[in-house]
């Protein structure tokens, strides 16, 4: 994936001086053991290491400033192997701008039943540790996640990744750039938004360029031939490749065009840093193409994309591509595009007019060239293909004014009938608990039209991403009740409106 890093999370265990120095030296001694069998868990997308033991107000304060300026360190597991009174973490606590998760754990599995002793007892009493530590971060009223049970635990690991991509998304947006070739799609509402409130609350940032800026960088001097050649060679290795648009066919010159202008986009993305970007079909000077093959390559090797402007929904497809990162099945920039509402049984089907990205694909995609019928140049290349079928999700970020909305809608992909005038790539999904609670849902919740579409990102990854982020998420699933969900939205504008002066 560009622009990927691989951080590190950091143990933090806590006790204090009253036990001495031997068993001091036994619990960092068995916080490193735990740190170990973490960083070996194929279940864990992020090496675990064992920071410090920590047993004063002064030491706690001091590794907090050192994770908040490590760039390597993505967040903090804290585990408090025995009692740690919690007062000393106040100061440490509040300066920390790291997420943390809440391990609450202890160092044996099995209690030895016939030879417990005090010694044992004090040395393992995370039981107690762990719930002194748990008030003060509700006291400071900090997110974070708590995760129970053994470290050995297969279920704690799963959650414990689950958190950990959701970390590693939030130290990929920190400084993250998205690029917006031209302005919104004009008159819609829904894909604006307040970058500089974004830039606040996420720590990207969004700028908008001229798409004349993207058409020099395609210029017949800014590029080889011979890089066109090797990448229409490329595209025939790689997809199954339309007859009129190889070499020698009649529309072979529109294919070099498509690859032109992935190339340049390449080249502009690369030298900007950027990690995702938008287009608009009402900004297009320049072009020849509206760009579809070169959008959906990019957001294959894991660039933030979204169409019309939607620097929110670019922005969450690369967390989502991140989260996703090493897992089975793939993540898209989607559209819920139009309904079969057959008493039979809802289905939504999904597409755009061509930048859906092939990591979805449930077979090899063609590489075609049709008519657009909208944009107004010519007819733009595309991968079209039928995505795979399976549990997946929706997502949309929008800007309700007052706060930002993670919107989470699971769904079940189904195969796609056939769809022989239909030239783009489509997906085709029943909405949970239904098609009308999670539709009407979806609106109550303000919910764009515009989507990340995953079959690897979960909604406890979602929720911890939204915990990190400080912002609201509402989930629409197989156990939502319409009333109950409106009533959530409704306490949600009260909690929300008076949250940020609930901390003192």
């Amino acid at each position: 994936m560009k622009l990927l890093s691989t951080p590190e999370i950091w143990l933090l265990c806590g006790s204090q001086h009253l036990y001495g120095p031997g068993p001091l030296k036994q619990v960092a001694a068995n916080a490193q053991e735990v740190a170990n069998a973490l960083a070996g868990s194929k279940k864990l997308p992020l090496k675990t290491v064992f920071k410090a033991l920590l047993t004063t107000p002064d030491e706690i304060t001091n590794v907090m400033f050192e994770a908040n300026r490590d760039a390597n360190c993505a967040g903090v597991i804290l585990w408090m192997h025995t009692f740690s009174p919690s007062k000393m973490w106040v100061r440490g606590l509040g300066v920390l701008s790291k997420p943390f998760v809440h391990l609450h754990t202890q160092f044996n599995r099995d209690l030895p039943w016939s030879t417990i002793d005090m010694d044992f007892m004090n040395l393992n009493q995370a039981a107690h540790g762990d719930r002194e530590a748990g008030f003060i971060h509700t006291r400071m009223r900090l997110g974070r996640k708590v995760v129970v049970g053994h470290w050995s635990d297969p279920e704690v690991q799963e959650r414990l990744g689950a958190w950990m991509r959701a970390a590693r998304a939030w130290h990929d947006w920190q400084g993250a750039k998205f690029c917006r070739f031209g302005d919104n799609m004009r008159s819609v509402a829904v894909t604006e938004g307040d970058k500089v409130a974004a830039e606040m609350r996420f720590g990207f940032s969004t700028n908008g360029y001229g798409v004349g800026d993207l058409v020099a960088k395609m210029a017949e001097h800014a590029i080889d031939p011979k890089e066109i050649d090797a990448l229409c060679a490329d595209y025939e290795k790689t997809y199954r490749v339309a007859a009129a648009l190889k070499k020698g066919g009649a529309r072979h010159e529109a294919l070099r065009y498509s690859a032109r202008i992935e190339i340049g986009l390449r080249a502009f993305l690369a030298e900007g840093g950027f990690k995702g970007f938008t287009t608009t079909f009402e900004d297009l000077h320049g072009l020849r193409q509206l760009p579809g093959a070169a959008p959906q390559r990019l957001m294959a090797d894991g660039y933030g994309f979204a169409a019309e402007g939607d620097w929110k929904t670019a922005a969450l497809l690369r967390a989502m591509k991140v989260m996703g990162e090493g897992l089975k099945g793939g993540t898209s920039f989607m559209e819920d595009y139009t309904y079969h509402l057959s008493p039979k049984g809802h289905q939504v089907l999904g597409a755009h007019m061509l930048e859906i990205c092939p990591t979805i694909a449930a077979t090899k995609p063609t590489m075609e060239i049709h008519p657009l019928g909208i944009g107004g140049k010519e007819d733009p290349v595309r991968l079209v293909f039928d995505a795979a079928a399976g549990p997946a999700l929706n997502a949309s970020l929008v800007d309700l004014g007052n706060r930002f909305r993670l919107i989470v809608n699971e769904v079940k992909a189904v195969p796609t009938p056939k769809l022989p005038k239909l030239p783009v790539a489509r997906a085709v999904w029943e909405c949970q608990p239904d098609f009308k609670t999670a539709c009407a849902a979806w609106i109550y919740a303000g919910g764009a039209h515009h989507t990340g579409y995953s079959y690897a990102v979960t909604t406890e990854m979602l929720e911890d991403f939204a915990t990190i982020a400080g912002i609201e998420l509402v989930t629409i699933n197989a156990d939502t009740k319409l009333g109950d969900f409106k009533q959530t939205l409704r306490n949600n504008e009260v909690y929300y409106h008076l949250a940020q002066g609930l901390r003192g």
